[in-house]
């Protein structure tokens, strides 16, 4: 059995197997999910989120934090390397892109983890 193969021999004939998630899947994942595990962070998100076309100058983030120039970019820099968002340079100006699309699979695994399963719920939502 390989390193990552789940043994699911053991659980009840009327449960629907569980496929496991792929380890690459997973690293990515998990990555994603450290980047907006930071309430910073999911400001940010929020805030890129309600711009127009999910775009945002760094000029227009920095001053709803009590946060140094230097410590908002720290933030900035861990959710485009979690593929979270993508900037571009204009000028002077860094912008800031919403990747909606890796933002929604962070969301699908996520909801993956509360799916019935024989009956059952992995993961229940909270109150």
């Amino acid at each position: 059995m390989a390193k990552q193969d789940i043994d699911l021999s053991c659980r009840p004939d009327d449960d629907a197997p569980v496929p496991p998630l792929p380890a690459e899947q997973a690293a990515r994942t998990a990555r994603g999910l450290k980047a907006l595990a930071d309430p910073v962070r999911l400001q940010l998100v929020s805030l890129i989120a309600a711009h127009e076309g999910a775009e945002a100058c760094v000029c227009d983030l920095t001053g709803a934090f009590d946060l140094s120039g230097p410590t908002i970019s720290h933030h900035l820099k861990v959710l485009r390397e979690a593929g979270i968002l993508s900037s571009e340079r204009r000028g002077t100006w860094v912008h800031y892109r919403l990747e909606a699309e890796v933002l929604g699979a962070l969301v699908s695994q996520v909801e993956a983890l509360g799916s019935p399963v024989g009956g059952r719920t992995l993961v229940s939502a909270a109150p």
